[in-house]
């Protein structure tokens, strides 16, 4: 069923709804700078970790490096659930190297050395994406860097690209994982969206939605921006409820005093 707000304002659909079409991407221009750096260091086969909170657009940034990687000459392999079992975390391992996947770790490690030559041949650079980083067991960290030091670091075997939030990079620092860190040439951070790309993200997703005018007041956005802190899914919360409040009392412009109302809700429940 359509919800009501859908309907007052002459949506073809819920605008802010986290389901968002891959040919849908949008990059806060912001980012724009941060991809071309990602894309670069690929290319150049490098190793990366790039770090932001919760909500600032990393899978945005993923997604537009997933498209501008070119298409030949490199085999991207993602894994989003690095909580996975030892084995099953090798078997993508395995995948991303272009070798049948394997059942230990000591498989993977006995595959990479055996056909180290082949792998080493290959026109195709393997790129091992792997999200959530953070979360990643301590034996897996353990084990990447020996991946890195190939031909006593004379050429990179892959290019691993570690995302998480910034306590990766604190673990990373610790003393036992600095052989990792150090082989990890290209070091990044994705900061908040900035007042810009709220209001141009706004806009966006009302645009995608069927919407040709200005529903939000420029204050309104300012509002939301400050409230969000940058984050796109408190953005996307924030502003559905606004819009809701908005429907309910028959207006068509969402002002400032309507934000005030959900932010005030927002903390009660809180």
């Amino acid at each position: 069923m359509t919800a009501a707000y859908v309907e007052h304002f002459g949506l073809r659909e819920a605008p802010f709804s986290k389901e968002i079409a891959d040919s849908d991407l949008w990059l806060p221009p912001s980012k724009e700078e941060l991809v071309d750096q990602l894309t670069s260091a690929i290319v150049e086969r490098d190793s990366i970790v790039l770090v932001g909170d919760p909500g600032v657009g990393k899978t945005c940034v993923l997604r537009a490096l997933r498209h501008r990687i070119p298409q030949a000459g490199y085999r991207l392999t993602y894994c989003h659930n690095v909580t996975l079992g030892r084995r099953d975390f090798y078997r993508h391992l395995c995948l991303a190297l272009g070798l049948s996947a394997s059942a230990t770790a000591g498989a993977v490690f006995y595959a990479v050395s055996t056909h180290v030559q082949e792998v080493g041949r290959e026109r195709t650079h393997p790129v091992f994406l792997l999200d959530e980083a953070h979360l990643l067991h301590q034996d897996t960290l353990d084990h990447l860097h020996i991946l890195l030091n190939y031909e006593w670091d004379s050429r990179a075997l892959l290019s691993l690209v570690l995302v998480g939030l910034p306590e990766l990079r604190d673990r990373l620092e610790l003393r036992r994982n600095r052989s990792l860190y150090s082989r990890l040439h290209r070091r990044l951070q994705i900061d908040s969206l900035t007042p810009d790309d709220t209001g141009a993200y706004i806009r966006m997703r009302l645009r995608r939605a069927g919407c040709d005018r200005e529903i939000f007041a420029s204050d309104a956005i300012a509002m939301i921006h400050e409230a969000a802190v940058g984050a796109m899914r408190d953005i996307d919360r924030v502003a559905t409820a606004a819009l809701r409040d908005t429907a309910r009392r028959k207006r068509k412009l969402v002002e400032r005093d309507v934000i005030a109302r959900v932010l005030e809700a927002d903390a009660r429940r809180d």
